[in-house]
């Protein structure tokens, strides 16, 4: 979505050291000024821990701060991210079901710690859940952590030989249900929007996912092709769903900033404003 640069733009898809992120709230509000950028959404996997600081590191700027949040969840057998924008992150009713989705993970780390030591791995709780750890610890941390110690060259041998799925050390992650997810997002005053679809095969659960609540469509993202965007702008057409996009930046995680390669005109914010307003609307 390369456009004149005069025009703004927003990238609505961005991580920080509150899920796997390789960037703090503030690192990530300084960057995205620095590329110009007038809005950005804050969407840490089930976490909403960095949006105050963000909020916070934001003030002073002319950059637009949307709370968000990415959660991970599930329709038959496929894992769907389902992003929520414009989310009350004070909400009492999501800051709990937040805690208790955050007390399965860390209970799932601990099993999984226990198996790489049955399997002569050493690596302690201690290393992992090290006191510099903030917000949500997944198994992109561990992996990070295993590599830092030695125990594996780079991260994806972590997953490839020990702790992905169907792996020796692995253990199930027991995924929320998408409406539950939905559920959780419109509750707090949020807009339900599908991750990165083109991602996973999960096209033909659409029409579930429109019928559960979901408002929008990442059609623009840094994995999908032109041929993806394509499909998905006339899946947003064909449901009357809000056109979203964003980088999927994790800093330099994935080798590079991924922050300003994907970018999106600042009408899709008020689409999303409107859209939030009805919701509350609703719940009210």
């Amino acid at each position: 979505m390369e456009k004149d640069t005069k025009i703004e733009y927003a990238d609505l898809h961005i991580h920080t050291t509150f899920s796997d992120g390789m960037y703090t709230p503030e690192e990530v509000v300084r960057t995205a000024v620095e590329l110009g950028f007038k809005a950005i959404a804050i969407t840490d996997h089930d976490c909403i821990d960095g949006i105050p600081r963000a909020l916070e590191a934001a003030r002073e700027t002319d950059l637009e701060l949307v709370p968000g949040i990415e959660i991970s969840t599930a329709i038959g057998d496929m894992e769907i991210h389902m992003l929520g924008y414009f989310i009350d992150w004070k909400d009492p009713d999501l800051v709990s079901r937040l805690d208790r989705m955050k007390e399965n993970r860390e209970k799932r780390m601990r099993e999984i710690i226990n198996n790489l030591r049955a399997n002569g791995l050493n690596i302690s709780e201690e290393d992992v859940f090290s006191p510099a750890a903030v917000g949500t610890i997944g198994r992109l941390h561990l992996a990070n952590v295993m590599a830092d110690l030695g125990i594996v060259k780079t991260p994806k041998e972590a997953f490839t030989r020990y702790i992905g799925d169907g792996m020796p050390c692995s253990v199930k992650h027991k995924r929320l249900e998408y409406t539950r997810a939905i559920d959780m997002i419109k509750g707090a005053g949020g807009v339900p929007v599908v991750g990165h679809p083109g991602i996973a095969d999960i096209d033909r659960y659409i029409p579930d996912l429109v019928d559960a609540g979901v408002r929008g469509v990442e059609v623009y993202h840094t994995e999908h092709s032109r041929s993806d965007n394509e499909k998905y702008l006339k899946v947003a057409e064909k449901y009357s769903l809000i056109v979203t996009g964003g980088s999927d930046c994790h800093g330099m995680k994935k080798g590079r900033i991924l922050m300003g390669g994907i970018k999106v005109d600042l009408d899709v914010i008020a689409k999303l404003k409107d859209e939030a307003a009805r919701i509350r609307s609703e719940i009210s």
